[in-house]
């Protein structure tokens, strides 16, 4: 409840945490909501330390509310972490670790990115609910420079889209992507399987290997789209969602997109995307702050590292 469990405004987010300890207040309540649990023996009993870590009454570990959290070691003020959430929440479209550093005074460039980072790290839940209903599956492809080709030969990142129609004439319902090692693959239905709750109906463009949903627990239907008059037609769904991610890929990052980080904006234009609606940006900013508490710390180090991402293990 909007003024209860999250601030409304701005200003309320300001009054509401003033210094690390009311932060630390909320984080708890956001970490354990039934209660402290010591990491170490699952102990629920605990007392309060003279400098603010919870000590577990049965094997005596100390613990921090950030540790192991994307808050771990920081040396930031969390009020300043929580106006960064704010922000990023609170802007429909995003926005660029240079316009973070600008709005939160950040001495360093490099902090911003990696604040960004860790935030998109923290947006997508892996238990999230399934897609159901009837499902449009398909591959797009985004960035490169494509020099006159098209699709695999243009150089271009393939992603896997899956996207709920929930019904003639209505919006569409929540997205699913997925980055691809090359296009036509297997990897389309595996993607579709973990992605798509059984018994749901599959939208595809007829793609042979994409038949084997029939036997996969799914009602596949499809149209073939290579010799359409209007190709988006087909998949409208696929193709209204590939669309807005290019447009947003360019106009909010402008296409500053490594590859090996790709995945995580894929995962932060599903956040917006699926949240478009949503009447309350304090509640964005409670949903984010929930995920932030249960995601690993993700140290700069392995930001940078294309061998520490773990879609490409």
């Amino acid at each position: 409840m909007g003024g209860v469990d999250y601030p409304r405004t701005f200003q309320e987010l300001r009054e509401w945490f003033p210094d690390d300890a009311a932060c630390l207040a909320y984080l708890a309540r956001l970490r354990w909501p039934d209660g402290f649990v010591c990491p170490e023996c699952k102990g629920r009993e605990f007392w309060l330390t003279g400098v603010g870590l919870w000590m577990c009454s049965g094997c005596s570990r100390r613990t921090s509310v950030t540790a192991g959290t994307i808050f771990h070691r920081t040396r930031t003020p969390l009020s300043t972490w929580f106006a960064a959430v704010w922000f990023v929440t609170s802007q429909k479209n995003g926005m660029s670790a240079q316009s973070l550093q600008r709005v939160l005074g950040l001495k360093s460039y490099e902090t911003a990115w990696a604040w960004m980072h860790k935030l998109r790290r923290a947006m997508v839940r892996p238990e999230r609910d399934l897609l159901h209903g009837v499902v449009e599956v398909d591959e797009t492809f985004v960035g490169g420079v494509s020099g006159g080709h098209a699709g695999a030969s243009s150089g271009k990142a393939v992603v896997m889209v899956a996207v709920e129609k929930p019904g003639p004439g209505r919006k569409l319902g929540r997205i699913r992507l997925g980055l691809a090692d090359r296009p036509g693959t297997l990897g389309l239905v595996t993607f579709a399987q973990n992605t798509v709750a059984q018994g749901s109906t599959i939208h595809t463009d007829g793609a042979r290997m994409m038949r084997r949903l029939g036997e996969l627990g799914y009602t596949h239907e499809y149209a073939t789209g290579y010799n359409a008059p209007d190709p988006t037609a087909v998949l409208p769904g696929v193709h209204l969602t590939a669309s807005l991610l290019r447009r947003w890929l360019t106009g909010t990052l402008h296409y500053g997109v490594a590859e090996h980080q790709l995945p995580y904006y894929l995962d932060e234009f599903t956040f917006r995307f699926n949240r478009r609606d949503a009447t309350s940006r304090g509640l964005l900013f409670y949903r984010l702050l929930q995920q932030a508490v249960q995601t690993d710390p993700h140290p700069l180090q392995d930001l940078l590292d294309p061998d520490s991402n773990p879609y490409f293990t």
